[in-house]
C-alpha cells in the first residue's frame, strides 16, 4: 500500500520514495542563470580589470626644444583617472571574490542566501563603478573637447596615445557598469518564486 502526501506551499508530491517536483523547469531556469552569472562575472573581471591597468599605464611625454624641458601627461596628474584606477581594482577584486558564490548558485539553484548576498554586494560595487567611469568620462570629455569657459584647453591633438588610452580605460569600465546591470537583473529573476 503506497501512500500519497501532497506539501502545498512547496508542490511536491511524494509517493513512496519517489519526489515529483512540482515545476521541472523552474530549477532548469535557475541553474541556467546561475550559469550565465558566472560566465558574465568573468567578463566583468575582464572589463573592470582592463580599465584599471589601461588607466594605470596611460602616460605619453612630448619633448619641448629640450630633452630637459619635457609636456608630459599621464592618468596620475588627473585625480578622477585615479580613482578610476583604485575602484575598478577594488571592483575586479570583488568580482574574482564573488567566484565561489557564483559556483554555489550553480550547483544549488534554489538557494537563495548566496544569490542574495551577490545582488547586495553586485548593487553596492555596481554604484561604486558607475561613480568612477562617469568622473573618468566627464574628464575624457574635457580633455578631447576643452572647455572655453573654464580656460581647459583640449590636448588631445597634442598627447592623442594618452587620449586614446584614457578613453578605451573609460569604454571598458562602462562596459563592467552595464554587466553589472545585467547581473543585479539576472539575480533578481532568480530569486523570483515560480
Amino acid at each position: 500500500m503506497s501512500t500519497t502526501i501532497i506539501v502545498p506551499e512547496s508542490r511536491n508530491i511524494v509517493k513512496g520514495k519517489t519526489v515529483v517536483l512540482g515545476n521541472p523547469r523552474s530549477g532548469g531556469m535557475k541553474k541556467g542563470l546561475a550559469i550565465m552569472d558566472f560566465i558574465l562575472r568573468l567578463g566583468a573581471i575582464a572589463a573592470s580589470l582592463g580599465a584599471a591597468v589601461s588607466m594605470a599605464t596611460s602616460d605619453q611625454t612630448l619633448p619641448f626644444f629640450t630633452q630637459f624641458f619635457q609636456f608630459q601627461a599621464s592618468y596620475d596628474s588627473f585625480s578622477a583617472f585615479q580613482f578610476l584606477v583604485i575602484t575598478m581594482a577594488i571592483v575586479g577584486g570583488y568580482l574574482v571574490l564573488s567566484l565561489p558564490f557564483s559556483i554555489v548558485s550553480i550547483i544549488r539553484p534554489h538557494a537563495t542566501g548566496p544569490r542574495l548576498f551577490l545582488i547586495i554586494l553586485d548593487t553596492v560595487f555596481l554604484t561604486l563603478a558607475t561613480a568612477s567611469g562617469a568622473s573618468a568620462a566627464a574628464i575624457v570629455y574635457l580633455v578631447h573637447n576643452g572647455n572655453q569657459d573654464s580656460n581647459w584647453l583640449a590636448i588631445c591633438n597634442q598627447f592623442g596615445d594618452f587620449c586614446a588610452q584614457t578613453s578605451g580605460a573609460v569604454v571598458s569600465s562602462l562596459v563592467a557598469v552595464v554587466i553589472f546591470v545585467l547581473l543585479i537583473i539576472m539575480s533578481a529573476l532568480a530569486l523570483k518564486k515560480t
